[in-house]
C-alpha cells in the first residue's frame, strides 16, 4: 500500500512540473568575434571579459569568443578579418582602428564594435558619432585631440625645449590626421615638430638616428599598434638616445617612457561590453552612437626621469594618476 502510494504522489508530482519544466527557455550561446590588431593583453582582454560578466555573459557558458590578433602586423589584418567575416557570428569587436577598417571592409553585414577606434569619422568607419550608419558603432578614443596637449607636457617637463621628435608608422590609417595634429599643436607652442616614418620595427635604430641628427631633445610616439607592441624596445630606444618620450597608452610608460596621456584603454574595452549586449538584444550598430573615452590616464615613470637627470615639475606631477616611482 506505501508503494502504491509513493508511486501515485510521484506521477501527480511529475504531471504538476512537467509543464513548468517544458516551458523553461533554452540559453542562446552566442557566437562573437574579437579582433585587435596587437598582441593577447592580460589587462584588457580582461578587462573585456569583465565587461561582459558583469551583463551576465560567460565565455563557454552563453558565450563563445573566436580571437584573432595581428600582434602589430598590418599585413596580417586582412586575411583575420576574412577569416572571421566567413563565421557564422553575431557580432565582431574590433581594436583598434585598423583592425575596424579591415573588418569593414570584409563584412558589411556583420555588427562591428570598435573598444578603442580612433578617428572613427575621418577615417570613414562612421558616418558621424551621434548616426554611424551602416555596421559599425563603438568607442572612439579621440587620439588626435590629445597630440597637442602631450606636446604641452613635454614642453612644461623638457627645459629649453626646441625640436620634439615625431614617430609615425607610415601605413598607419592615422598616420596623416595625426601628423598634420602634432605640426600645428608644435607651430602653436613655438617648437619645430621632426616627424620621421617607419615601416617596421628594421627601421627603428635609423629613425633614432635621425632624431639625434635632427637635435630633437623630446619625442612623441604616435598612437599605433605596431608601436604598442614594441613599446618595449621603444622606451629603451629613446632612453639610450637620452630623449624624453610621451605616447598615448599608459604600456609606454610601465614599459620605461617617461610619460603617457591618454584614454583608459582596459576602460574602454570593457565599456565596449554594453555595445555587445545591446547588439546580441536586438539593436541596431546604425543607431548606437560612438562614445567618446570618460577615464584618461596621466603616468610619470620617475625611474626614467632619475636616469635622464630630469626633474619633473610640481605643475606637471600634480596632474599625474598614476606616479613609477
Amino acid at each position: 500500500m506505501i508503494r502504491r502510494t509513493l508511486l501515485f504522489n510521484a506521477v501527480i508530482l511529475g504531471l504538476l512540473i512537467a509543464p513548468f519544466a517544458q516551458a523553461q527557455p533554452v540559453t542562446k550561446v552566442f557566437h562573437i568575434g574579437f579582433f585587435v590588431a596587437r598582441g593577447p593583453d592580460p589587462v584588457t582582454d580582461g578587462a573585456f571579459l569583465q565587461g561582459l560578466r558583469d551583463l551576465g555573459y560567460v565565455e563557454g557558458k552563453n558565450i563563445v569568443i573566436e580571437r584573432r590578433y595581428a600582434k602589430g602586423k598590418a599585413e596580417l589584418l586582412p586575411g583575420l578579418a576574412a577569416e572571421l567575416a566567413s563565421m557564422k557570428l553575431d557580432l565582431i569587436v574590433v581594436a583598434p582602428v585598423n583592425a575596424a577598417l579591415a573588418m569593414k571592409k570584409a563584412s558589411r553585414t556583420i555588427p562591428i564594435v570598435m573598444a578603442n577606434g580612433g578617428e572613427p569619422v575621418g577615417v570613414g568607419l562612421v558616418a558621424s558619432l551621434a548616426h554611424p550608419g551602416g555596421n559599425v558603432t563603438g568607442l572612439s578614443n579621440v587620439s588626435t585631440d590629445l597630440i597637442g596637449k602631450e606636446i604641452e607636457l613635454l614642453k612644461e617637463t623638457v627645459p629649453d625645449l626646441s625640436r620634439v621628435a615625431f614617430l609615425v608608422n607610415a601605413s598607419g590609417p592615422l598616420a596623416g590626421l595625426q601628423l598634420r595634429e602634432a605640426q600645428s599643436s608644435a607651430r602653436a607652442l613655438g617648437l619645430r615638430l621632426v616627424p620621421v616614418k617607419v615601416r617596421d620595427a628594421t627601421e627603428y635604430a635609423a629613425a633614432f638616428a635621425a632624431f639625434t641628427q635632427a637635435r630633437a631633445n623630446a619625442l612623441m610616439i604616435n598612437l599605433d599598434p605596431m608601436f604598442f607592441t614594441d613599446r618595449q624596445r621603444l622606451a629603451e630606444l629613446a632612453a639610450a638616445h637620452h630623449l624624453p618620450a610621451i605616447s598615448m597608452f599608459r604600456e609606454f610608460a610601465e614599459a620605461g617612457g617617461l610619460m603617457a596621456y591618454g584614454a583608459n584603454l582596459a576602460d574602454m574595452v570593457r565599456r565596449s561590453a554594453t555595445y555587445v549586449d545591446k547588439i546580441l538584444k536586438g539593436a541596431n550598430p546604425a543607431d548606437l552612437p560612438v562614445e567618446q573615452p570618460t577615464k584618461f590616464d596621466f603616468v610619470i615613470n620617475l625611474k626614467t626621469a632619475k636616469m635622464l637627470k630630469l626633474t619633473i615639475p610640481p605643475s606637471v606631477m600634480l596632474r599625474a594618476t598614476d606616479v613609477i616611482q
